[in-house]
Order: structure tokens, then C-alpha cells, then sequence
């Protein structure tokens, strides 16, 4: 897996100060995605063991809520196999902190066998995260007023509460 950036001290995915990460890799290819460039695979760096203990390190102060998985595609399923161990270092070393990821599929896509995004990794991934954002950006329904996602179709779910409740339900913080 490759990744296009990271930042820290992000404000902008997800709630409180986060670490993100941009991975490389989307066949969404949304029109008038924010970051096209990330599409190719290789766009970027090699997702190294250096980068996971730069991303773990920077995860560290008290004032880090968490970490937000962006892309590009982090459900793409080579981008799952690569960021599965990875999320559960995170989980193990900072239960307290939440984990965002940002995707293109919905909840749905990612759950059904057969479909493109599903694999081995899907469901232990999904284990990990706090929050996901799914659907695909539609730009005939962007809309700026609403937090932490470009359109109106996107949904912020609470998959701690979907977990405990066997149903989706929406984050609403």
C-alpha cells in the first residue's frame, strides 16, 4: 500500500484533533473528488513499519483524539490487508483514542460477499473503527453546512452502537 499524506493536528475528519491518513488507491473515482491524484495506487510513499511507528508516535499526546483513515480508498481491499494490523497496534496501544475511516462504499457494500470491497479484511477492519463515513461524494448533493462529510447521501455511522445493536446507527455527536 501507498499513501499520499498524513497529517497531524487535523480538525477537519473527524472530531477533536486527529492524525490522518491519506492512503492511495480508489476505483470510486468521484466526480469532483477532492483528491484525484490519490486514485493511482502508487500515488505517494510505500506504507513502511517506518510509518506506522511515525503514525503511532504522533498518536501519543493526550491532546490526540484519534486517528482518520482517508484516501484515496481505505477500503479498497489491498488498502484493508495493509491497514488491518496496523489498526489494531492503534487499538491496542491507545484504546482510549477513536478511529475514523472515510469511505466511498457504504456499509452495506463493504458487508456483502461478493462485492468488490469485500474480503478477508473487511469485517475485523470494520471491529476497529469508531466512525465510518460512507457513500460515494455525489456533487449534486454536496452540501457545506454538514459536518465531516461533502454530500447530503454520505452518512456518519457509530459503528460502536451498530455493533452493540445489530442496525445501523448514525453518529450524532
Amino acid at each position: 500500500m501507498h499513501f499520499g499524506e498524513i497529517k497531524n493536528c487535523d480538525i477537519a475528519n473527524g472530531e477533536g484533533v486527529r492524525v490522518t491518513l491519506f492512503v492511495s488507491g480508489c476505483t470510486n473515482r468521484c466526480e469532483h473528488c477532492f483528491q484525484p491524484e490519490t486514485w493511482d495506487f502508487l500515488y505517494g510513499q510505500p506504507f513502511t513499519q517506518e510509518t506506522e511507528e511515525k503514525l503511532l508516535a504522533l498518536l501519543e499526546p493526550d491532546y490526540i483524539n484519534g486517528l482518520t483513515l482517508l484516501g484515496g480508498e481505505p477500503f479498497e481491499p489491498e488498502n484493508q490487508r495493509a491497514l488491518l494490523p496496523f489498526l489494531r497496534r492503534v487499538r491496542a496501544r491507545y484504546p482510549q483514542k477513536t478511529i475514523w475511516a472515510f469511505s466511498g462504499f457504504t456499509l452495506e457494500e463493504l458487508r456483502t460477499p461478493g462485492s468488490h470491497p469485500h474480503c478477508e479484511a473487511t469485517e475485523p477492519m470494520l471491529e476497529t473503527i469508531d466512525v465510518l463515513v460512507d457513500g460515494r461524494y455525489v456533487e449534486a448533493k454536496k452540501d457545506i453546512s454538514l459536518r465531516f462529510r461533502g454530500s447530503s447521501n454520505q452518512r456518519l455511522i457509530d459503528m460502536v452502537r451498530t455493533r452493540e445493536q445489530g442496525r445501523i446507527v448514525l453518529w450524532d455527536q
